[in-house]
């Protein structure tokens, strides 16, 4: 590890010891954010997973029983019955702040949502239970997957965030503090070598002189 190039007075071992300790500081600081940061980040991975885990079981229910449906449907009247919209979402992001980071708080508010199937406008004369089903099981899912999309959000911004910490730690750790500690090791060395050189000559004058 290169000392940094500076002058060996006792002003600069002063200042470098300063700055030492405030590395060393913010190190235990950045550090200890790491370890929340991971904790939190492993906890949200975990609901992440499980949410999206019943989010595709639902998905594929729903979609095992639009493949009957459409096997014995007409393609138009199904194209028909999926292109018109039976609810609206509309979307109010606010902001968390967890560990410094903003994270989106998306609030979801359903506009005309259907109380069953039944409410859901299309005939019954030409439908049959599976296209019922499909349509009911992805109303369903439509929640959690807006929830979903929060929550990988969340993660996404809070891996980033540990990456950039993670990278400071290590330069703190692996390059400034090493750094600091070897040049006020080598100050701490020149300035003892000086004083005995002083003593030396001092004495020599002393000897000389008597």
């Amino acid at each position: 590890m290169a000392r940094l190039n500076v002058n060996p007075t006792r002003m600069e071992l002063s200042r470098l010891k300063d700055r030492l300790e405030l590395a060393s500081r913010g190190h235990k600081l950045l550090k200890d954010k790491q370890d929340e940061l991971m904790r939190q980040f492993i906890s949200l991975i975990r609901e992440n997973n499980e949410l999206r885990n019943e989010v595709e079981e639902k998905i594929e229910a729903g979609m095992r029983s639009y493949s009957i449906a459409n096997a014995l449907l007409h393609d138009n009247y199904i194209g028909e019955v999926m292109t018109t919209p039976s609810q609206s979402v509309s979307l109010n992001i606010d902001q968390e702040n967890i560990m410094n980071i903003r994270v989106p708080q998306m609030n979801f508010n359903y506009e005309d949502t259907p109380d069953d199937i039944s409410d859901i406008s299309y005939g019954y004369l030409n439908s049959n239970s599976e296209l019922d089903s499909a349509i009911e099981q992805m109303l369903d899912v439509m929640p959690r997957m807006l929830e979903l999309a929060e929550i990988e959000k969340r993660c996404q911004l809070m891996a980033d965030e540990i990456e950039k910490t993670r990278r400071r730690v290590n330069a703190l750790e692996y390059m400034t503090i090493p750094q600091l500690e070897e040049t006020i090791y080598f100050i701490e060395m020149k300035l003892e070598e000086n004083e005995r050189a002083e003593i030396t000559r001092l004495i020599k004058v002393k000897d000389m002189g008597d």
